[in-house]
């Protein structure tokens, strides 16, 4: 078989790393893996046949289009003609599709292409982009306008920002037509909760089939549990962990200084992955680190830590969740969109969505007494048994082979 996987990043990012895995696992089963990506990107692996999309100024120059006429997806004209000529030359037997978004392909001519081949089409949704005008995540501001039309957008200013036009309502049109113009594609959403949400969109007439996201158990195990005693001179002090590659209100930044002032000097906020914009705003009883791209760091950082917050507003399957459960540290959530997912299997605790009351009791009742029956042992178990690449990710090979009736 003969793998191709198209994704903005490779072995960056969670989607990126999923994207990479799936290519490792299928070159160990004797199969050809190549995975297309944002040429914006620098190649953070060390995997064969990878296909770099455009070049920055390609990039650039999509994000410009974006700004100004809202044309998120319908830039990047030359960079994915060059695309489709590797495609014939490559002629795989699976396309998969991971994000679409991020300034880097032109989907009405690769969809347009998709729709006049016979090639077999997976496509893994790791948000809502693909059946919105606009953005990429609706819980937020609590917008159904996706079921029927987009218009109007209220998110237009954000991710994939536009700064002048409103384009979401032909965007809506466009993105339907194209993306229903495919016969072979079966459709991946990575959580019970996106699959839900499927079927309410103008995707709801294809088959999918959820495949839960996995990590790399080898990296995120229990490590060094001194690391904030060692490095910030934290002894004794209660330790809660905030995770992001980009902070913002919607991430919950504010809704961690808000628990900075209902607790005491026995606990200790830190949050990686702060902007220095955003530092400026933080407390002096939140510790701030740079975003760490080094995944046995980050895995220190769970290991050392009590609890691992996740106060998002907007989430799809946080993979920081099997992270943090992987290390041994149990989880906090909001109720937010597929977080809970991972949660609910005895691995911490879920509080609905800005109920800063309930967090602080749930956090000091974990402090006082602990979690019964969750231990570092427990949640290694769990995560053993639930997250596993090596297990998820064959789902994938499965997949393939029942497409290919192989």
């Amino acid at each position: 078989m003969r793998l191709l996987q198209i994704n903005s990043t490779i072995n960056d990012g969670s989607t990126g790393r999923i994207a990479y895995q799936i290519g490792e696992m299928c070159i160990a089963n004797g199969d050809e893996s190549y995975i297309a990506f944002s040429g914006r990107y620098s190649e953070n692996n060390n995997m064969v046949n990878t296909i770099r999309i455009g070049s920055k100024l390609d990039f650039y120059w999509h994000a410009l289009v974006t700004r100004i006429f809202d044309r998120h997806g319908f830039g990047s004209i030359r960079a994915t003609k060059k695309l489709l000529k590797q495609i014939d030359y490559i002629k795989p037997d699976i396309i998969h599709l991971h994000n679409l978004h991020g300034y880097f392909i032109n989907i009405e001519i690769l969809f347009n292409y998709l729709a006049s081949t016979k090639i077999p089409i997976v496509w893994t949704l790791h948000d809502c982009w693909s059946f919105t005008g606009h953005c990429d995540h609706f819980e937020y501001i609590d917008c159904n306008k996706w079921q029927k039309s987009c218009h109007t957008c209220p998110q237009k200013s954000l991710y994939p920002a536009s700064l002048i036009v409103d384009n979401s309502k032909e965007n809506f049109v466009n993105k339907r037509r194209l993306f229903n113009s495919v016969d072979n594609l079966t459709i991946v959403p990575v959580s019970n909760w996106l699959n839900s949400k499927l079927k309410y969109s103008f995707l709801k007439n294809y088959s999918s089939k959820v495949i839960h996201n996995g990590i790399d158990l080898e990296v995120f195990r229990p490590r060094d549990h001194e690391f904030f005693v060692r490095n910030f001179h934290q002894q004794k002090k209660f330790i809660l962990l905030g995770v992001a590659s980009i902070w913002s209100k919607k991430k919950g930044f504010y809704e961690f200084i808000k628990l900075s002032r209902c607790l005491d000097e026995n606990f200790v906020i830190v949050l990686v992955g702060v902007s220095s914009k955003l530092i400026k705003k933080l407390p002096k009883n939140i510790i701030s680190i740079a975003r760490i791209s080094n995944q046995q760091e980050l895995a220190k950082l769970y290991s050392s830590s009590d609890i691992y917050l996740n106060l998002t507003f907007e989430d799809t399957y946080p993979t920081t969740n099997l992270e943090s459960i992987a290390c041994g540290t149990p989880v906090i959530t909001y109720k937010t969109g597929g977080s809970p997912e991972s949660v609910e299997e005895g691995c911490g605790i879920i509080v609905n969505q800005g109920d800063i009351d309930s967090l602080v009791q749930k956090i000091k009742e974990i402090k006082n007494n602990g979690l019964p029956k969750i231990s570092q042992e427990s949640l290694r178990l769990i995560a053993s048994d639930k997250f596993d690449k090596d297990i998820n990710f064959v789902h994938y090979l499965n997949l393939y082979k029942s497409i290919l009736g192989t």
